[in-house]
């Protein structure tokens, strides 16, 4: 029932059986705690970054004046006409603004794998262990998709 229907009934002298909440297990709370935590980390740490890039603190790898020339061209291309090798290279251009930026996008990237972490512990203390041990298996294998171990799709 609405909250209108609910008053009217309330009104009429009827019966109304009140709506059990829902409460949340201790490791969605926790899980939810810790996404929302690191999403604000992760979300200062792209407003910085980019402040960094905007007002030029880190010369960017490619210069903005040349960026336009690259935008149509694929991938593969790209990296080869700018001198960039593919995969996880990114993290070694940590001095360029252009670059800096996909620390916080990884970070944000890889909150699933703290928030997964984060609970184990708790589904082990509660002998839940084949959800502890599902959550341990989906961090592997996030971690290993993430790390190029494994891979799928046309890329």
């Amino acid at each position: 029932m609405g909250t209108t229907e609910t008053t009217a009934a309330k009104k009429a002298g009827v019966q109304v059986a009140a709506t059990p909440l829902v409460q949340a297990t201790e490791e969605q709370l926790l899980y939810a705690k810790v996404l929302d935590t690191a999403m604000k980390i992760g979300l200062a740490g792209i407003i910085v970054v980019f402040a960094f890039y905007l007002f030029g603190v880190f010369e960017p790898k490619i210069p903005l004046a040349d960026v336009s020339k690259y935008w149509g061209m694929k991938s593969h291309d790209y990296l080869e006409a700018t001198n960039i090798k593919s995969g996880w290279a990114w993290t070694g251009m940590y001095r360029h603004g252009d670059f800096l930026n996909f620390f916080p996008i990884a970070f944000l990237a890889g909150i699933t794998v703290l928030c997964y972490l984060s609970i184990v512990p708790t589904l082990f203390k509660k002998k839940d262990s084949i959800y502890g041990i599902l959550a341990l298996i989906e961090v592997l294998i996030l971690v290993a998709a993430a790390s190029g171990l494994i891979s799928a799709g046309g890329h």
